[in-house]
């Protein structure tokens, strides 16, 4: 009898289970389901965009903008990777918050936008501020300007957050200025993900102390470049760990004609993710693909090996460099080894994957902190070039993959840049918040610019550190750096002078 009794209530509690399910299923709730969130904005129906994700509408998703309207846009750009979701938007006259359920922890929270006439508003009035968890992450941003500045139609920002709460409000506010400014976002994605950043501690690239440098746990990030050296660009889903990240061709920003060459593993080598890279940190595409200097000893002691990058003055940034050897012969400790430069600094000598990766195949990556001064647009230059100092076989350097990421300031908790200026010849060429778009387009992430890069490598400021020292890990404080100028050293020393001809096959591919 007693167990007749419990029947009914059992049942109830399985069908207050399913609605609770059937709720959780629209998207909106991720702390009973640590899935992403994706939200297709002005969209009154679900869908899925070209690489299989599927994103919720407004409507569906329960999450549609009282204070905003969905519209669609007036022209779809033949370079947009999907329909979705591009070709509608939320627009907002007014502020307007999103409040995501969230599990607390860190996430990748990516901001999709397409700079387009939205019914009679016109793409050059949006004019918008987008602040997230205390964070401004963008203000004043002009995204039909920051488009046509990159010769991108479209664009993504990414920003890594630490959520310490249930809930993630996302808030975009029109800029003041005059009336006729509105906000707008195309689409919305929140991706889980494990703490990336803040262990192990990173060293300062540009004589900063105290080195190794602390990040604080609290601290958000803005991807600036993620690139994948010496190969294609990797699809988000082809990405590994569910992350869903997006990682481009290294090619555009080489700098000068010596781009060394590239290369695919050999097929009898299997990439094999140590304990300290779980597989999470960079899809298998990334460490099967290199870019090295090339197969002539001679030629390589007198380049480096360079990409120059642009990014925001004014803030820190975290850079993150992957290797990995795929090829044979180089299975030994010193065979290769190498200088990494940022900024004309010795950020490391002595680089050997060999030694830092334990043989051939493994991945390693290692991070340095770099600061940078002023406001604007600034350029960060990375290079490579041959350490000859412990007498290595081959006189060469490698690279996989290369990663970019914005720290935000702690005294005003903003990742916010000033939107790029348009040249004359844009201007001419291209209709600022028009319909019309341009078709050669690259992929903006976190504003990383992908046209041709006319920029003159110059001795670049180091930094020194205000340093606050706590209980917990401490954080930075910019201040004016002297003019420092460190040559990289070309100087041949005796020792081999035997040529990288293992590259030779891949140099005429």
């Amino acid at each position: 009898m007693a167990n007749s009794a419990l029947l009914p209530c059992l049942l109830l509690l399985l069908a207050i289970g399913s609605l609770a399910a059937a709720d959780n299923h629209n998207g909106v709730d991720a702390s009973t389901d640590p899935g992403p969130i994706r939200l297709n904005c002005g969209a009154s129906a679900s869908a899925t965009d070209s690489d299989g994700r599927a994103w919720d509408g407004d409507a569906v998703s329960k999450l549609s903008p009282p204070t905003g309207a969905g519209a669609a846009a007036s022209y779809q750009d033949p370079s947009l990777p999907s329909p979705v979701p591009y070709m509608t938007a939320g627009v907002f006259a007014s502020s307007h918050t999103y409040n995501f359920l969230v599990s607390p922890g860190r996430v990748f929270l990516r901001l999709y936008f397409y700079p387009s006439d939205y019914g009679d508003r016109s793409a050059s009035d949006a004019l918008f501020g987008v602040t997230a968890g205390g964070v401004t992450l963008l203000r004043d941003f002009n995204a039909s300007q920051t488009a046509l500045a990159l010769n991108a139609a479209y664009l993504v920002r990414e920003f890594s957050l630490n959520v310490t709460s249930a809930t993630l409000n996302l808030t975009f506010a029109p800029s003041p200025g005059a009336p006729s400014h509105y906000a707008f976002v195309n689409g919305i994605e929140i991706v889980p993900t494990p703490d990336m950043f803040t262990a192990p501690a990173p060293s300062f690239a540009n004589g900063g102390r105290p080195d190794p440098m602390p990040i604080r746990a609290d601290t958000a990030f803005q991807t600036m470049h993620r690139l994948n050296v010496g190969g294609g660009a990797v699809s988000p889903a082809d990405d590994s760990g569910r992350l869903y990240r997006s990682w481009d061709s290294d090619s555009p920003y080489i700098f000068g004609a010596a781009a060394g060459v590239t290369y695919g593993k050999d097929s009898n080598v299997t990439i094999r993710y140590p304990p300290s890279v779980p597989p999470y940190v960079a899809p298998e595409g990334v460490y099967a693909t290199a870019r090295s200097m090339g197969p002539d000893a001679a030629v390589n002691l007198n380049y480096n090996l360079t990409w120059v990058l642009p990014v925001d003055a004014g803030f820190y940034y975290l850079l993150r460099f992957h290797f990995c050897e795929i090829q044979y012969p180089i299975t030994k400790v010193n065979q290769r080894s190498f200088f990494i430069y940022v900024n004309n600094r010795t950020a490391q000598a002595q680089m050997d994957v060999i030694v830092w990766s334990g043989g051939i195949g493994v991945p390693v990556y290692t991070d340095y902190l770099v600061v940078t001064t002023g406001s604007g647009q600034t350029d960060l230059s990375v290079a490579l070039h041959p350490d000859l100092s412990s007498r290595p076989e081959y006189y060469d350097a490698i690279l996989n993959g290369l990663e970019v990421f914005k720290l935000q300031t702690y005294g005003g908790n903003s990742l916010a840049g000033e939107n790029p200026p348009i040249s004359e010849k844009q201007v001419a060429d291209g209709s600022v918040g028009g319909s019309k778009r341009k078709t050669a387009v690259a992929v903006a992430v976190g504003g990383a610019a992908a046209g041709g890069l006319l920029v003159v490598l110059i001795g670049c400021l180091c930094a020194c550190a205000v340093c606050r020292r706590g209980n917990r890990a401490a954080s930075v404080v910019a201040c004016e750096p002297e003019a420092v100028l460190e040559q990289p050293a070309h100087g041949l020393i005796p020792g081999p002078t035997k040529s990288s001809a293992l590259f030779m096959s891949a140099q005429d591919k």
